[in-house]
């Protein structure tokens, strides 16, 4: 029998799941649970009832945040055969996870030193430890040999990498040259070192799609998230970004009816959106978590909370349906995730009808199709 695996959350989880794949019994699903929302929680739990349903016989072992943060709920739970916890103290190593078989995530780092008033992430894993270099090195050979030909480096807050993520990404694309492909997950803006900006300014290797997490446009909710840059330190992170970079793109985290949140400052956060030129938002409606600052703030009505965040996606797509629109005729560089869908460097998806995974070619884009580009290699 199979051994499953059910990521929620983040690229991260995904990669833990599949390391802890290799060493399962056969007939095993592994739910790794995130819980950076409650709704996020209530996904967890909804997987492992649906898990159960599809396969009444397999033994269902959970782990991840939201079991690290309220254990004793999820042992109850009679579909749940066992759970895992983590060791904060353990030697931390690279999680990988090789991604339709051609784009592999390989995480660098775990835990986070910060304390943003509306996260419970650190409290369910721990401090900021990062992988040793020569361990990632060795990890994204041993992927690159299984067939990966883009690499992601993950983590919690990868930017925190000790000795800084732009000289590790430095010593990566030099010491192997095998790696033709290297794209980063969410960054911390106010992190980006000079070594990093080096790299976007004249790494063609480093792929131009560079995923912000930016949280709000407005400094007082800034201030009371306890984030550690401006408004302003946004719009000129991006705008150093674009400088150095003419092909980058940006992608942001925001949050919309955080404690507190005036309508002007939700207004704040959509100019963001123009502001930061940002074509991928990931738009989360305020959620207080347990045991957080901002659980025991003056909270925004729930039904304004969820208005804020429609507004904001709606925002967002257009500006991303916009954009699409707009490279309509150009030639863009991808990788082919699968048979006929692909990905351009610039993070586009692109549709491709004679398209083989693994390929990685430049398209000229004809049109579109929804949230997809068509392309041709002709």
């Amino acid at each position: 029998m199979s051994v499953e695996t059910i990521a929620l959350g983040c690229r991260l989880n995904f990669a833990e799941a599949e390391t802890m794949k290799a060493g399962a019994e056969p007939g095993t699903i592994i739910v790794n649970s995130c819980a950076v929302t409650n709704e996020a929680v209530r996904q967890t739990r909804q997987a492992i009832r649906r898990a159960r349903r599809d396969r009444p016989e397999a033994r269902i072992v959970v782990a991840g945040c939201a079991v690290q943060l309220d254990a004793e709920s999820f042992r109850a739970m009679p579909e749940v055969d066992e759970i895992r916890l983590r060791d904060d103290h353990a030697a931390v190593i690279p999680a990988t996870g090789l991604l339709h078989k051609v784009k592999s995530f390989v995480s660098v780092q775990t835990g986070c030193d910060h304390r943003c008033t509306f996260c419970a992430i650190w409290q369910a894993r721990g401090p900021s430890r990062s992988v040793p270099y020569e361990m990632v090195r060795d990890a994204v050979t041993k992927e690159i040999g299984r067939g990966a030909k883009e690499i992601v480096l993950t983590g919690v807050d990868i930017t925190d990498y000790e000795g800084g993520l732009g000289h590790l990404c430095q010593r990566l694309l030099r010491d192997l040259p095998c790696l033709k492909r290297l794209r980063l997950s969410s960054l911390d803006s106010v992190e980006i070192d000079g070594a990093l900006m080096e790299l976007i300014a004249g790494e063609p290797r480093l792929m131009p799609h560079f995923h912000l997490s930016l949280q709000a446009g407005d400094d007082l909710v800034l201030k009371r998230m306890k984030r550690r840059h401006s408004r302003a330190q946004s719009v000129v992170t991006v705008a150093a970004i674009k400088r150095a970079r003419s092909d980058a793109t940006i992608g942001a985290d925001l949050i919309a009816g955080f404690p507190t949140e005036s309508e002007e400052a939700a207004l704040n956060t959509l100019r963001l959106l123009d502001d930061c030129e940002i074509v991928s938002a990931h738009v989360f409606p305020f959620s207080p978590r347990a045991n957080t600052p901002a659980a025991r703030m003056p909270q925004v009505e729930r039904e304004i909370v969820k208005a804020r965040a429609a507004r904001l996606r709606a925002a967002a797509e257009a500006r991303r349906s916009a954009w699409l629109e707009s490279l309509i005729g150009t030639r863009q560089h991808f990788l082919m995730e699968s048979d006929g869908l692909g990905r351009a460097n610039n993070d586009a998806p692109i549709r491709l009808a004679n398209g083989v995974r693994g390929d990685i070619n430049v398209a000229t884009i004809t049109g579109r199709d929804g949230g997809h580009l068509i392309g041709t290699t002709a």
